[in-house]
């Protein structure tokens, strides 16, 4: 079993305190491949080489802490004594809602649709690249994390009004009409004021880590808010530009 806390913080390193991953592998080098690419970005890793350790890692985890304390699993499918597919049927059984990304060399339609059917959130097929791998974990992580925040009625900054639940936003006592990613935008500024995001952050945040395309899209969609909300676009008071780094709401 391998254990990381390193202490290294990264940029795209999910809001709140650092999240805490267990790698269910047995292929040793795309374990510590995984292992890697997840310490880059700043996360707590823990490591299991089959689905009995696996399952010892969360009781001893959970027994120390009093609550679940990983914030996602990554789980072979095919594993030494018990397989992947058994390990989330075992924790959905137990009432565990750790958000679970299954990897497999099957890519069949039967595979992925029955890896998702037992309980898996998502389901990555072998071979993969490291990139792909840490985007899903984000989304997984960051989904996560919405599903336990409280729903807020509105977001109120200065003469924005934000209705999530009503897909609705009032510029200076007016409705204004904004397009899906305008409106998802929008709700991330002004859920994190005064935080700076970078396009990457951006892209990954509301377009999916599944987007391919020109990163300027980011840009264009800045430049379509500023014209809604923006009293002069050209000097924003709202969507403020942070050279070098991205944007920031405030």
């Amino acid at each position: 079993m391998h254990t990381s806390e390193s202490t290294k913080y990264s940029p795209t390193t999910d809001i709140g305190q650092r999240s805490r991953i267990l790698v269910v592998e047995d292929e040793e080098l795309i374990r510590e491949m995984i292992v890697l690419a997840l310490e880059e970005e700043g996360y707590g890793v823990v490591t299991a080489a089959d689905g009995r350790s696996a399952v010892e890692q969360l009781k001893s985890f959970e027994a120390n802490s009093g609550e679940p304390t990983f914030d996602l699993v990554i789980l072979d499918l095919m594993l030494p004594h018990i397989n992947g597919l058994d390990v989330c049927r075992l924790l959905r059984y137990q009432g565990n809602p750790v958000p679970i990304l299954m990897l497999s060399a099957k890519g069949s339609e039967t595979d992925r649709v029955l890896g998702l059917e037992v309980g898996a959130d998502d389901y990555l097929t072998k071979p993969f690249s490291m990139r792909e791998l840490v985007a899903r974990c984000r989304a997984l992580l960051r989904r996560q994390r919405l599903s336990t925040l409280p729903q807020l009625r509105a977001l109120q900054y200065k003469e924005i009004t934000l209705y999530p639940q009503e897909c609705r936003v009032l510029v200076r006592g007016q409705e204004v009409s904004l397009s899906p990613k305008e409106f998802r935008l929008l709700e991330l500024f002004m859920s994190y004021a005064r935080r700076v995001w970078s396009r990457e952050q951006l892209l990954d945040q509301v377009w999916g880590p599944d987007f391919v395309g020109d990163s300027k899209t980011v840009d264009v969609h800045i430049r379509w808010l500023r014209e809604k909300l923006e009293q002069d676009p050209s000097r924003p008071e709202y969507i403020v530009t942070v050279r070098g780094f991205g944007y920031r709401f405030g």
